[in-house]
Parts: structure tokens; C-alpha cells; sequence
């Protein structure tokens, strides 16, 4: 089931093999469906990066002295760049700017030999990306990770799916929760933004749909809890990628 964020009620899905019991009750639903387009978010929602991203760091740290973290505790780290991790993952003593910008320089060397070591789909994102091209919906990929591993990793990891727009974090526009990089994707899309369902793990990410008017989906297989995903906006949680089809068709 998915589970409603704002109103608190409970919805039941349809499973993959239900969808409309024949192609014209099918195409009808698709014409007919809730969203236009889907915005995705990449780390903890299309991907688990969790161990790339904690084991860089985690070097990263060790070249400045600084202890290390459990891979868990990375779980509340990842999401808002990587200036606001090296901040967070650093020792409170040690957060100036200076060790914050050595932090990033060299979390930056390490993660760009070793980002696609263990990184992979999660389990039932490569089907629910191939279920969604069928229905002919449009997708794109947003996130605050730097636009140069956003682009190089989607290429290498997602190239059997189309996006119509990617899109990382790049100097002079605005990151996540701010709309505005969510807001240029509609645009590209030539949707509506209160058309486009986004879909991310954590807070930030609820917060960038509401602000760009989007409808906030809540990825209950991410980095993030279903209630920082609740407080900060989402209006439906998601707890398999298999339901996102069958929530953008349901009636």
C-alpha cells in the first residue's frame, strides 16, 4: 500500500499484473492519470550511493585527521550537497571554512575514482523506470549532488532509460530545497508544475516539490524516515518502487 502523508489515510494499490484488465482500459488510464511527468531524485531514491558516498568521505576525513562514521550514520548526512556534508561529517571543532573546503577538494579526488564501485539500482528501480517509459510519462533526474557526477553516473548506471532533463548541482543555481532548478525542469518539459509528481527521500526533497507547487512524493526505501518525510511535506509515501505506476494511474 501507499500510505497518504497529509491526510493520513491509507490507499490500496493495484499490483504490476493488475493494471487494467485490457490495453484500451490501460491506455485510458494513462491519459487520465494524476501526474504528466515524474521528477526523480538520484541518491537514496534511484540509486544507493550510501557506501560510495560514506567510504569517500570517510577517506576523506582520515587525510585531515578526523575520525570516522558508520555508513548508517551517513543516512542523515546525504542530501543537501556535498559542502553541507564535509560540514556535517566533520568534527564540530574542525567546521571552518578552511578544513570545510580541503574536506570537499579532496572528498571531490577520492569520489571521482571510486563513485561507481558498489552504487546500483535499488531493487525493483530498473522495472518501475521501464514501466513508466511505456506508459509514455516523461521523466527527470534532480539533485544536489554535482552536475558532473549527476550526468556522469546517470549515463553510466540509467542509459537504458530516456530522461528528458538531468540535472545536478552546478554553480549559479540555486540548490535544493530552493525550487528554482525545479521549476527550469518543468519548464523544459513544458509542464505544469503542479502536473509533475517529484519523488525523493528526504526532507529536502518534499520541500523542493512544495515549494515548486509539485506534488511531494515521500521514497519510504531511502536514506530518510517517513516522518522527517511527513514534517516536511509529503503528500503520499511510497514504500516499493513498483507502486509509483500504479499511483500515477490509479483512479
Amino acid at each position: 500500500m501507499f500510505l497518504v502523508g497529509l491526510g493520513g489515510a491509507n490507499a490500496a494499490l493495484t499490483s504490476g499484473a493488475d493494471l487494467g484488465g485490457t490495453l484500451t482500459t490501460f491506455i485510458e488510464r494513462v491519459r487520465s492519470r494524476r501526474c504528466n511527468a515524474v521528477v526523480f531524485d538520484l541518491d537514496g531514491t534511484l540509486l544507493d550511493t550510501l557506501a560510495d558516498l560514506g567510504e569517500s568521505m570517510n577517506e576523506a576525513l582520515a587525510e585531515l585527521g578526523c575520525p570516522a562514521h558508520t555508513l548508517d550514520g551517513y543516512r542523515t548526512m546525504i542530501g543537501d550537497g556535498v559542502v553541507e556534508l564535509a560540514r556535517r561529517a566533520l568534527p564540530a571543532e574542525r567546521r571552518d571554512d578552511e578544513t570545510i573546503e580541503a574536506c570537499v577538494a579532496s572528498m571531490r579526488r577520492i569520489y571521482a575514482g571510486r563513485w561507481d564501485r558498489k552504487t546500483r539500482p535499488y531493487p525493483g528501480v530498473p522495472e518501475m523506470l521501464g514501466r513508466i517509459v511505456d506508459a509514455g510519462v516523461p521523466m527527470a533526474v534532480l539533485s544536489n549532488k554535482p552536475d558532473e557526477f549527476t550526468q556522469a553516473i546517470v549515463k553510466r548506471l540509467l542509459s537504458r532509460w530516456k530522461f528528458a532533463a538531468v540535472a545536478g548541482a552546478r554553480d549559479g543555481v540555486p540548490r535544493k530545497p530552493d525550487p528554482t532548478a525545479a521549476l527550469e525542469i518543468a519548464k523544459r518539459l513544458s509542464i505544469d508544475p503542479a502536473r509533475c509528481l517529484y519523488l525523493g527521500d528526504t526532507g529536502t526533497d518534499m520541500l523542493t516539490a512544495r515549494a515548486a507547487g509539485m506534488f511531494a512524493a515521500g521514497a519510504l526505501w531511502g536514506f530518510r524516515n517517513a516522518e522527517e518525510l511527513r514534517r516536511c511535506g509529503a503528500q503520499v509515501l511510497i514504500e516499493r518502487p513498483a507502486q509509483v505506476l500504479d499511483w500515477l494511474l490509479a483512479d
